[in-house]
């Protein structure tokens, strides 16, 4: 189906217009998201970011919130907004690299940002600019949402013990890290959330990753994998957005744009409390009542991933004008962070270590 056909049969199908509900000075917002009604991190984001503009605004901005498939499906968000089926989306930017390679650095890339990298690049390492730019192209505001925080590396059914091992292992990654997985040889197989445990189970794939402990214990994905890989090379910090129609944006008051920004921001530090302290009960779970055999990936793997990673990103960035300089500006910023990374966070942490190690803690 093309994609305006798909467009005008959802609005005709809803009772929709493409405008905004507008009555007795109330907007009524429709927030899409790619994720399934209910699930824990995501979707419950996308909600609360939802209470918090309704609330803020004093009941003047009113977002009703639709999982994957209630109103588009999880992958129809991105034209559903741009073409004003819906208001505003709840979903990763690299799901849309067909659109432009671009788009990816705004989700996270292999061996990328951590999250608190992510912000002071986009706040005040011009990313935010770029991700304009790059997103009105095709009608939409981005906004920084929710943040996962560092991922696990995912679930297989049989052990990485080297580099020989991706060779025709079928596997569910998006983004750029399916394409270094790519280059050594992997199938990969781009899904929705809610389909991976039952092409695991199925055997249409053999290894998965999703988000994180907390995330993969609610779907299941313990039930159909044996081995939980870390750490998560290609999502290290990665970022969810709220991208809003930009004709709406532009309409809205200077004051109801600030309050957005505001509540996108302020949703940006509690999910990441939230994945943060609920991983920590996850993984205890996962590991003493589930017996998931947790792995490191192996320092010859990690090595290689590295390397390939590398060239991945900047061949990607090679086809593309927008991408070379999102990439650009991103490298650049990449080396400011690694350098003050090595005498405060690296530095504290393996301190951190040793302290506890050395009081038997």
């Amino acid at each position: 189906m093309k994609r305006r056909s798909f467009i005008q049969g959802t609005a005709a199908a809803a009772g929709m217009v493409a405008a905004p509900a507008i009555a007795s000075g109330i907007r009524k917002l429709r927030l899409v998201t790619s994720w399934p009604e209910g699930s824990p991190g995501l979707h419950s984001s996308a909600r609360r970011v939802a209470r918090l503009i309704t609330e803020a605004s004093g009941g003047r901005l009113q977002v009703d919130v639709y999982g994957a498939d209630q109103l588009v499906g999880a992958f129809e968000v991105f034209d559903a907004v741009a073409e004003g089926v819906a208001d505003m989306y709840h979903s990763s930017e690299y799901y849309w690299s067909a659109k432009s390679p671009a788009f990816s650095f705004f989700t996270t890339v292999p061996y990328g940002f951590l999250a608190q990298e992510m912000s002071t690049w986009l706040h005040r390492g011009g990313g935010q600019a770029l991700w304009d730019e790059l997103s009105a192209q095709f009608n939409l505001k981005p906004l920084i949402t929710t943040s996962t925080g560092v991922q696990m590396g995912g679930w297989f059914n049989k052990e990485i013990q080297s580099v020989e091992s991706w060779q025709g292992l079928r596997c569910r990654i998006p983004g750029l890290g399916g394409e270094v997985i790519k280059r050594l040889g992997a199938v990969v197989v781009n899904l929705p959330g809610g389909e991976i445990v039952p092409s695991m189970k199925s055997g249409a794939i053999d290894a998965a990753e999703w988000v994180c402990p907390w995330l993969d214990l609610y779907h299941g994905l313990h039930e159909v994998a044996r081995y939980y890989y870390y750490p998560g090379f290609h999502e290290p910090g990665s970022v969810v957005a709220l991208s809003i129609n930009k004709q709406l944006w532009d309409q809205l008051s200077a004051a109801d744009r600030r309050l957005i920004e505001i509540a996108t921001a302020t949703e940006y530090s509690l999910s990441l409390a939230d994945f943060n302290h609920e991983n920590v009960n996850a993984l205890r779970q996962l590991t003493q009542q589930h017996q998931v055999e947790v792995r490191r990936f192996p320092d010859e793997v990690l090595r290689e991933l590295g390397r390939i990673s590398d060239e991945t990103i900047a061949d990607i960035a090679a086809k593309d004008s927008m991408a070379k300089r999102v990439y650009q500006s991103f490298f650049n910023h990449r080396k400011k962070m690694m350098s003050w990374s090595e005498v405060s966070d690296r530095a504290f942490l393996n301190a951190r270590h040793l302290a506890q190690s050395g009081q038997g803690g």
